[in-house]
């Protein structure tokens, strides 16, 4: 007797679920990097806040990008 599960449903939840790991891993390494840098040498934090900032524009335009494809290539 074979059993047959079937998966049902969108894909594009999952793909959207992979997508946003990346990004998020990427805003703890952007801000663990700063903390730690700032931790060093506290004078610099001024300097360095800005690189920060788009730092984390750039991941979260990734992750926004992940979500726009993830709807294009479902079709919806």
């Amino acid at each position: 007797m074979d059993i047959v599960a079937a998966v049902e449903g969108s894909t594009a939840a999952i793909g959207y679920g992979l997508a946003a790991i990346g990004p998020g891993i990427g805003v703890g390494l952007v801000f663990a990097a700063y903390i730690q840098s700032t931790a060093r040498q506290p004078e610099s934090s001024r300097m360095t806040l800005p690189y920060v900032w788009i730092g984390f524009a750039v991941i979260e335009a990734l992750a926004l990008l992940g979500v726009a494809f993830g709807f294009v290539w479902s079709g919806a």
